[in-house]
């Protein structure tokens, strides 16, 4: 197979993404430090039928996407985010399916010296299966063990590397020597792009309850401040309706004044036995489980009895 030169290969990029970014209307920038080809050969079968993969220089998606900018400007909020090592996800689908896919795309990796800590890794309490001549590692590092049966045992678990550290040598010698692969490596969602907005990718996680919450939140926020303030309002009138009623009630009980809604309550003031009969029904209800345990209680004695002697 014959290999295209350069201008050709480049001319061809720019028509592919060109091509891309006006079919789809939504897309990942995603960030792919420390991902192989083999990986992202992987990813990109992954997600074959679901989403397009699209790595490339900077210097040359910008130019593709400010050469786009007439038939769609919405797409210059893309630039200031094509920076470092990053790529394209286009895809037509939901936004949700395609980011879990990616995020089950990752591959654990060792900890390799010099390389940025993604998160904090601990090694936990065990015996190791090395001999004593393996002491001067875990010395190095502060780590208590003791011999057991001729092997090393980590005592207790022992925070190693923090998020955002540079893995030291011994660090990584040692996580080695356990087997411990604390990474994984694959394409980080940096920022989402969807018909002219661009949001971050956790907003993805918010569900409709969510949404709903934060509504009724902001509502119940607006009510109090109107109540405070005596600014009708629609979120504060049913409340400023109930509290009226109330007045209303409480005005009722103490004078002669009467209206439909207050008649009940004057009943109730003028025989006080009414509630007891309210009341009754309520009570019995909740006495009768009670009464009944108390009935099955000499039942279950008499049954351990009936027939049986002490020395039988």
């Amino acid at each position: 197979m014959v290999r295209e030169d350069k201008s050709t290969w480049k001319a061809n990029y720019f028509t592919k993404l060109a091509e891309l970014l006006e079919e789809y209307p939504k897309c990942f920038i995603v960030g792919a430090d420390n991902v192989g080809s083999k990986q992202m050969q992987e990813i990109r079968i992954a997600l074959r039928g679901k989403a397009v993969v699209l790595m490339g220089k900077n210097t040359m998606m910008r130019k593709v996407i400010r050469g786009q900018l007439e038939k769609n400007p919405d797409l210059e909020k893309l630039l200031p985010h094509i920076k470092m090592n990053v790529g394209f996800v286009f895809t037509k689908e939901e936004l949700t399916v395609v980011r879990d896919m990616l995020l089950a795309n990752k591959k654990a990796a060792p900890a390799k010296a010099g390389a940025l800590a993604p998160v904090d890794v601990t090694i936990p309490a065990q015996n190791t299966g090395m001999g004593p001549e393996k002491t001067s590692f875990f010395q190095a590092l502060q780590i208590p063990t003791k011999i057991t049966k001729g092997t090393i045992e980590i005592i207790q678990d022992v925070p190693i590397i923090t998020t955002g550290d540079k893995v030291g040598a011994s660090e990584a010698t040692l996580l080695n020597m356990l087997k411990i692969f604390p990474f994984s490596y694959g394409l980080i969602i940096q920022k989402v792009y969807e018909q002219g907005s661009i949001f971050s990718p956790e907003i993805l996680d918010i569900t409709d309850d969510d949404i709903k919450d934060r509504f009724m939140a902001g509502v119940a926020n607006v009510a109090a401040v109107c109540l405070q303030i005596g600014y009708p309002t629609i979120a504060s009138a049913p409340h400023s309706i109930a509290n009226g009623m109330k007045n209303l009630l409480a005005v009722a009980a103490v004078t002669e004044i009467t209206f439909k809604e207050a008649e009940k309550l004057k009943e109730y003031l003028a025989d006080p036995s009414k509630f007891a009969v309210a009341a009754a029904p309520a009570a019995a209800a909740a006495a009768a489980p009670a009464a009944a345990a108390k009935v099955e209680e000499p039942e279950e004695e008499e049954d351990d009895d009936m027939g049986f002697g002490l020395f039988d």
